[in-house]
């Protein structure tokens, strides 16, 4: 019985040009998600907005480029690309305030979309220390109750790695961000408190405010 030798090699050939296209825009699409992150810490809104409306244009690219080729579609390098496109969309709505888009929204399967959620989740950690450093700790409080409902919620997605895409390992490091996050937020909240604390103190005393503390440098001079 004779081999279809030239139809073979034509599907290889097909199969082999699909997965270099695939590894190109997974490449491409990691990238604008990371600058769109970098600008969303960075509260450059526009720059963000822009870099991730062409993230979904090349994930949308993607995807219709690999409609006829479900394990391509499926490997873990294209699923990758789509949990940072997740991860990015979602950091984007959860520091600007927006409602998070949902997983048909943001056109991903489930287990990227859940992956995307929990990193999006550990990236306010960046952000809320940010904050801190400028005092603003009322933006840290309303984002650690972002971070605490997301990690509630990703513990009562009970299903095998499998299916999930290592969803446990995502969320017990999330669990780990979200309690050092919470112990400095707390720090900060009582330094705060007690900041207050002395100057009412020192205002019921009839004492004079101390003066601002030198610097080191400006000590050792």
């Amino acid at each position: 019985m004779p081999i279809e030798t030239p139809a073979l090699i034509a599907e290889l050939e097909a199969i082999h040009a699909a997965r270099e296209t695939a590894l190109k825009w997974a490449r491409d699409l990691i990238r604008q998600c990371a600058n769109a992150i970098r600008a969303t810490h960075r509260h450059e809104w526009d720059v963000a907005a822009s870099l991730l409306a062409e993230a979904g244009q090349t994930a949308t690219n993607l995807r219709e480029r690999l409609a006829g080729y479900p394990a391509i579609l499926h490997a873990g390098y294209t699923q990758d690309a789509f949990k940072e496109y997740a991860e990015a969309r979602l950091t984007y709505a959860l520091v600007h305030g927006d409602q998070l888009p949902d997983r048909a929204a943001v056109g991903i399967e489930p287990a990227a979309y859940l992956n995307g959620l929990a990193e999006a989740a550990s990236e306010l950690r960046r952000y809320i220390l940010d904050g801190l450093r400028s005092g603003n700790v009322a933006e840290g409080e309303r984002l650690l109750d972002q971070m605490d409902e997301i990690y509630s919620f990703l513990t009562t997605v009970d299903f095998p790695d499998a299916v999930t895409g290592g969803l446990r390992r995502t969320t017990d490091a999330l669990r780990a961000v979200l309690e050092r996050t919470r112990g400095d937020l707390t720090s900060a909240v009582r330094q705060d408190q007690l900041i207050v604390a002395l100057a009412n103190f020192e205002r019921q005393m009839g004492l004079p405010p101390a003066p601002p503390r030198e610097s080191s440098d400006a000590a050792e001079a």
